[in-house]
Parts: structure tokens; C-alpha cells; sequence
């Protein structure tokens, strides 16, 4: 096992980090390097900016458009926009759905959705969860009845990031009740302009808007949106998860947040403070050894061996360390670590925000990185998997 790059890939490295800082717009980075909210704009210009360059879908094969880059350059990549203070690439379309419609779809799938995706005009959205299927997806109730050469769709999903943005999204339905619950699932496509569907707002306890409610009512669905075969889309779902759950680990994000926890604690006077300092320290501890576990990974990909089976590791131990690291946050900053609520601070009377401005969002990412152990499968339900999977 190497874990070490070689020249050409810090080369790589090296040409990534200054297209990136060249083309990131600085009012963006500001506001990721701070935490502070991103709205749809600062998401979509970025995600222009990386589809006129070909590496918004930076992990597609160069068949389908994509720059065809090894594991190892996909990760560096990653590193060098995370440190830089690019936005996450919001992942449903080019991270999860794509390579769905690439692996199960048809060609004529291929030509209307891959394009839109690739280019970062097309905004997609993932209706999975259900009130009362969450982690239990092969319990979905939302129907999909075929009538003739369309779908009509009946139902709920619930939880959905960003979902008020959405223009198209992709869903689990149940097309069938007999056998396993598995075996009675597809995977459609659906335009989210299409009349029968509402998108209903879940305000979090900071104010914030990020998820949603979204509700089909009698939504007629083409069958051509179907991917892949009918009561398969069990195998799809599966396929996709394995995608999220490594994304969700984002041992990049980590290290950047790693600093600006440092860069807190100091501002705030409790840096010198050995037994704070200490939690940093163990928390860098894991974070270099959730890396060391990614390029493991890596390493085996790039010797040709069966990669490592720990999608779901990764997710557990990624989604323990973003609470950890915004849990010392809040404790770094103690009274300053109030919700950042907009009205608040423009009535001029939650404290003097100007002197903590590094601590305004604090409460928001603490409350919003609850969710983290949760989604795209529980901990607890992952760590039943690896104990099958990887320990047998």
C-alpha cells in the first residue's frame, strides 16, 4: 500500500489549485470559508463555472463527457476545492442520479439528461425518504400506477435538500406489492413542473430553509422517465447510496473546518486552554486517520485490487466528526454562538454581532449537523452492514 502521490499527481494537484483560485469568485469563497448562508445563485455560479470548465461531473468517464480522472485525482480535486472555499457541488445531479442514468439508463436518457446535469443548468433533487421511511427505503408507499405510455404518481417524500430549487427529481416508487418489499420498487425521473406537485417548506430551528415536503397528487409521469427495468429499482437505489455515503464522509470539508475551528478557539481566548486544545487535537487525530482511511481506498484502486468495501465506514466516522467539530465550535464560542437569525441582528438587539461575526452562524451548522448521522442510511444501520460485510 503507498499512500504517498507521485509527481505527476502533485503536478495535477498543482494545476487544480490555480484554475480554482483563478476562477472561484471571492464573495463565494468568503461565505464558505464562514459559514454563512449560500443562496441558489452562489450554488449555480459555481456550478456554471466547473461545467464550462468539464468538471462538474468530475467523476464521469470520458464517454459520457467527463474528464475520465483516476480515483486519486477525483479525491485531489476535491481537497483543492474544499481548501480553496468552493461550495460543495451540490451532489443529486452530478454525483448520484448521473451515474445512475449512465449505468441503467437508455441512450436516448443519456442524450436529454446527462447535458443538462454536466453544464450545471438543470437542478436536480432526490426524493427517497417517506414520513416513516427513512432508513427502511424498501418500505416506500408512494405509488406509480401505469396507465398505458405514462405513470401516475401518488404520494409523499419528505426531507428533501433543497427541494424548493428542484426542477427535475429522482424518485423510488412502488409499482408493485407482491414478493420482498425490494422487488416492488422503480426508479422514475420526474419534471417537477408537472401539475399535481407541491413543494412544501420545513423551516429548521435557526429559521433556515433547506428541506422540504414535496407531494404528488395524480402526477402523470412518461414512461420513458422510467430507468432501467420496472420493480429493479431497489439494485439502482443501492448503486446510487454507495455514491452518497462516500460523498457524505467529506474528509476535505473536515480538514478546512479543522482550521477555522482553530482559527475560533483563538479568537475567542480558549486556544490556550490545554484541555480544550486537547479535543482539537484528538479530533485532528481522526480526521487524519478518516484521510488515511479514504487513500487507502485509493491506493487500492489505483494497484488494481478489489477497493476496500467501506462506503459505509466512511460515513460513520465522516458524519461523527462534522458533529464533533461544530459541536467545539459552539462550545469555543459560547454566548456568540446564538442562532444567527437575520431580523434579529438588523433590530438591533442580539448582542454586538459586529465583535463575533466568525461565531453568528455557529448554532445553525451545530443544529444542522445533527441530521448527518442519519441521512443516506444511520449509523446505526451502517455499522450492522460493515459488521456483515467487512468483519463477516
Amino acid at each position: 500500500m503507498d499512500l504517498a502521490f507521485t509527481a505527476e499527481e502533485q503536478q495535477f494537484r498543482e494545476e487544480v489549485r490555480d484554475w480554482v483560485r483563478a476562477n472561484l469568485p471571492q464573495d463565494i469563497a468568503y461565505k464558505v470559508h464562514n459559514a454563512l448562508h449560500q443562496t441558489r445563485d452562489d450554488m449555480q455560479r459555481w456550478a456554471k463555472i466547473l461545467g464550462s470548465k468539464g468538471w462538474l461531473g468530475y467523476g464521469w468517464p470520458t464517454q459520457f463527457g467527463g474528464p475520465g480522472w483516476s480515483a486519486v485525482q477525483k479525491h485531489l480535486f476535491e481537497e483543492e476545492c474544499a481548501l480553496a472555499g468552493a461550495p460543495r457541488i451540490v451532489p443529486f445531479g452530478p454525483v448520484m442520479v448521473a451515474p445512475v442514468i449512465m449505468a441503467f439508463g437508455t441512450p436516448e436518457q443519456h442524450k436529454r439528461f446527462l447535458p443538462g446535469i454536466a453544464s450545471g443548468e438543470v437542478w436536480w433533487s432526490q426524493g427517497y425518504s417517506e414520513p416513516g421511511s427513512g432508513s427502511d427505503l424498501a418500505s416506500v408507499k408512494t405509488r406509480a400506477v401505469r396507465q398505458g405510455d405514462k405513470y401516475i404518481a401518488n404520494g409523499q417524500k419528505t426531507w428533501t435538500t433543497l427541494g424548493q430549487y428542484g426542477e427535475w427529481i429522482f424518485c423510488l416508487v412502488r409499482t408493485s406489492t407482491e414478493g420482498k418489499p425490494q422487488t416492488g420498487i422503480s426508479f422514475l425521473l420526474i419534471d417537477m413542473k408537472s401539475p399535481g406537485i407541491t413543494v412544501r417548506p420545513i423551516i429548521m430551528l435557526d429559521g433556515g430553509h433547506e428541506v422540504n415536503e414535496v407531494f404528488f397528487d395524480n402526477v402523470e409521469v412518461p414512461v420513458e422517465n422510467l430507468v432501467g427495468e420496472e420493480n429493479k429499482g431497489w439494485t439502482y437505489a443501492k448503486h446510487l447510496l454507495s455514491h452518497e455515503r462516500t460523498n457524505i464522509a467529506d474528509v476535505n470539508r473536515a480538514k478546512r473546518e479543522l482550521e477555522r475551528l482553530k482559527r475560533i478557539a483563538k479568537a475567542e481566548g480558549v486556544y490556550d486552554d490545554i484541555r480544550f486544545r486537547d479535543e482539537i487535537a484528538k479530533l485532528e487525530v481522526d480526521v487524519v486517520a478518516l484521510e488515511m482511511m479514504v487513500l487507502r481506498v485509493l491506493s487500492a484502486e489505483k494497484s488494481g485490487k478489489n477497493p476496500l468495501d467501506v462506503a459505509g465506514l466512511l460515513k460513520i466516522k465522516g458524519s461523527e466528526i462534522q458533529q464533533r467539530y461544530s459541536e467545539l465550535m459552539m462550545l469555543a464560542a459560547g454566548p456568540y454562538s446564538l442562532p444567527f437569525i437575520q431580523e434579529a441582528m438588523e433590530a438591533g438587539w442580539q448582542g454586538d454581532y459586529v465583535g463575533a461575526a466568525h461565531c453568528a452562524p455557529l448554532a445553525a451548522t451545530y443544529f444542522n449537523m445533527r441530521k448527518t448521522t442519519i441521512y443516506g442510511g444511520s449509523n446505526e444501520v451502517q455499522r450492522n452492514i460493515v459488521a456483515q460485510t467487512v468483519l463477516g
